[in-house]
C-alpha cells in the first residue's frame, strides 16, 4: 500500500508543481561559486622572440629607406614625365644619387638627346623641412635647391638658385627690352629691382629637338637660359598655384629651315597670379623674326595666342618658316596653342 501511495504522489502533477518552488529555492541557496580561470602567462622565450621579430622588421624598413637604389627614382621620373625625361645609368642610394639625363619625345621615340655630364641630387633637411639639392656642371648654375614644404593635402616647393655674378647681371639688364609707354609718366615695365633674378641654368637649344613636334622640325640652335624671380609652387587639393616668376630666354636662335644665320633672341615669361593661373608672355628681344604672344596655363591646360612676322627685307628668307609656325594671314603667321 505504501509503494502504491508513493507512486500516486509522484504521478500527481499538482503536487509536483507545489514542491517545485521549494526545490528551486533550495537549489539557489546551495549554488557553488564560480572561480575565474587562471591568467595565461607568456614565457620569457616567447616574449624574446616577439621583440626580436619586431626589431628585425624595423631594421629591414630602415635599410630600405637608407639603401634603396637610385634606379627607383629614375623609374619614378620616367613614369611621371611620360618618357620625356629619363635618368639613365643611375647609381647610388635614392636620396644621394646621380644619373645621365636623356630627353626624348616620349616612350617609343627614336630621337633622344643626352646632356653632357651627370645630374647629381641629394635629399637632406633644412631644419625640419626636406630640401632637394641638384647639380650638373654643364648646365645648372652652382647648386640648385628645391625647398619642400609638405602639409595636410598640400605641398609647397620653393626654388633657390645661385645669385648671378655682376657680369651676368649687367648682361641681363643690357638684353632686357625697354618698357613700353602707356601714357605720360606710365609704363608697362616692372619697377626697378635692387637685384636681378637668379640664374638657374642654361642648356643648348638643340636638345629641344628631342621633345618632338614642332622642335624636331625647326631643329633650333642657340642657347636656352632659365632665370627665377622668387619662383615657388603650391599644390592644394590637386591643383598647382605659382608665385613669383620664371623667365626662359632663347638666345641667338637659328634654324635649318632658314638661310639666315640667326632668327633672333626671345623671352618667355611665366608669372603666377592670385587666382592660381599662370600668365605667359612671349616677346622678341632682337632679330628679323618677330614673335609675340600671350596666354595662360590653368588647370594643366595651356592656351597661347599670338603672331609671327618677318622684319622688312627678310620676308623671302622667312616665308617657309612662317608657313610652319601657323596659319598665314597676309604677312603674318598666327600662333595658336591650346
Amino acid at each position: 500500500m505504501k509503494d502504491r501511495n508513493d507512486r500516486d504522489a509522484g504521478a500527481d502533477p499538482i503536487g509536483a508543481m507545489a514542491t517545485a518552488p521549494r526545490a528551486f529555492a533550495l537549489a539557489r541557496g546551495k549554488r557553488t561559486p564560480v572561480r575565474d580561470a587562471p591568467a595565461r602567462r607568456t614565457s620569457p622565450a616567447a616574449a624574446t622572440w616577439r621583440w626580436a621579430l619586431a626589431g628585425a622588421g624595423v631594421g629591414i624598413l630602415a635599410a630600405l629607406l637608407v639603401f634603396a637604389p637610385a634606379s627607383w627614382v629614375a623609374t619614378a621620373v620616367t613614369r611621371a614625365s611620360a618618357g620625356h625625361l629619363t635618368l639613365a645609368l643611375a647609381r647610388g642610394p635614392w636620396w644621394d644619387g646621380d644619373a645621365v639625363v636623356v630627353l626624348s619625345a616620349g616612350a617609343g621615340s627614336r630621337e633622344a638627346w643626352t646632356l653632357p655630364g651627370r645630374l647629381a641630387w641629394t635629399l637632406g633637411l633644412d631644419g625640419v623641412a626636406p630640401v632637394l639639392s641638384l647639380s650638373q656642371p654643364c648646365c645648372l648654375a652652382g647648386r640648385t635647391r628645391l625647398h619642400l614644404r609638405p602639409g595636410v593635402a598640400r605641398l609647397g616647393i620653393i626654388l633657390e638658385s645661385k645669385v648671378p655674378t655682376p657680369a651676368q647681371d649687367t648682361a641681363r639688364r643690357a638684353a632686357a627690352p625697354a618698357p613700353v609707354a602707356l601714357a605720360p609718366g606710365g609704363t608697362t615695365g616692372a619697377p626697378p629691382r635692387a637685384s636681378a633674378p637668379s640664374l638657374v641654368g642654361q642648356w643648348p637649344a638643340a636638345w629641344l629637338a628631342a621633345l618632338g613636334t614642332p622642335w624636331n622640325t625647326l631643329k633650333p640652335d642657340g642657347l636656352v637660359r632659365l632665370t627665377s624671380d622668387d619662383a615657388q609652387w603650391e599644390r592644394v587639393e590637386g591643383r598647382w598655384r605659382m608665385a613669383g616668376s620664371l623667365a626662359v630666354d632663347f638666345q641667338d636662335i637659328a634654324s635649318s629651315l632658314s638661310t639666315l644665320p640667326a632668327l633672333g633672341s626671345y623671352r618667355l615669361e611665366l608669372r603666377g597670379g592670385t587666382d592660381g593661373a599662370i600668365t605667359l608672355v612671349l616677346r622678341t628681344l632682337k632679330g628679323p623674326l618677330q614673335l609675340s604672344a600671350q596666354g595662360q596655363w590653368t588647370g594643366g591646360k595651356l592656351r597661347l595666342r599670338g603672331e609671327a612676322r618677318a622684319d622688312e627685307g627678310h620676308e623671302t628668307a622667312l616665308d617657309n618658316l612662317l608657313n610652319l609656325i601657323g596659319r598665314r594671314q597676309g604677312g603674318r603667321a598666327l600662333i595658336a596653342l591650346g
